[in-house]
Order: structure tokens, then C-alpha cells, then sequence
């Protein structure tokens, strides 16, 4: 079981795709360099010092529908928005409703995120793939 360090806050999730991810689309889904693409959450610089996060640490991310496991980075994203590339741990996140569109809501869910400790995490699934 992951072991929590603080409590989260609450985020607004903006999902799509990156142009890392499309230009590794001959690579396949089973590369580690898609994993770490889909892998990875971007967070305001200044977020990530609020929560006592380290860029590189690893995050629980959790919506109403799911919780996934991430890296994060700092990038250019407002604070209060996180961006996350899609990806099998994306869709963890994201409830199957599609409101009549055939494609459930990608953009605007709220997500409270938390650090992870790094040696309680062995052993549990990682949006990086591996179990």
C-alpha cells in the first residue's frame, strides 16, 4: 500500500495530447518512452513548492472516477490547472459518462493530488506501466 506524506489539494485536470506523443506514434505503447510521456503531470512551478513537491517526485492523483500514480514536472500551465497527456493512467481518472457524445469529458474534472513516498510505492501498479 502507498503511503500518503501530506494531505491534497484540489486541481483542475486539462488532458491532451503532446507533441512528444505524436511524434512517437510508430513507437507503440508498450516503449518506455510512451510511458514516460503518459506518465508525467505538469504542474505551475509554484503549485508544486505549495504541496512540498519536488520535480521528479512521484503524485497520487485522484478524481471521483479513479486514482493514477505520476511523475511530475513544472511547465507553463496556470496555477491551479494541471496538464496530463492521455494515456491508460489518464483514463483512470475520467468517468465513463459521454453526455450523449461517445467520448467521456477530457478537460475541467477537479483532482486533489499528493505526494507519494518513494520506497512505501514497490509493488503497486505506476502509470508508468509496470506492477
Amino acid at each position: 500500500m502507498m503511503a500518503v506524506v501530506m494531505a491534497g489539494r484540489r486541481f483542475v485536470v486539462v488532458a491532451g495530447r503532446t507533441a512528444k506523443q505524436g511524434q512517437q506514434v510508430n513507437i507503440g505503447k508498450e516503449h518506455p518512452d510512451y510511458w514516460e510521456v503518459v506518465g508525467t503531470l505538469i504542474l505551475n512551478a509554484e503549485d508544486l513548492a505549495s504541496l512540498g513537491i519536488a520535480p521528479g517526485s512521484r503524485v497520487r492523483v485522484r478524481s471521483e472516477h479513479g486514482e493514477a500514480v505520476f511523475r511530475c514536472r513544472d511547465g507553463d500551465v496556470p496555477s491551479g490547472i494541471v496538464f496530463v497527456p492521455y494515456g491508460p493512467p489518464t483514463s483512470r481518472l475520467m468517468g465513463g459518462d459521454t453526455e450523449g457524445t461517445g467520448m467521456p469529458a477530457q478537460k475541467g474534472w477537479e483532482v486533489e493530488i499528493e505526494a507519494v513516498e518513494e520506497e512505501s510505492a514497490q509493488g503497486e501498479p505506476q502509470a508508468s506501466g509496470q506492477a
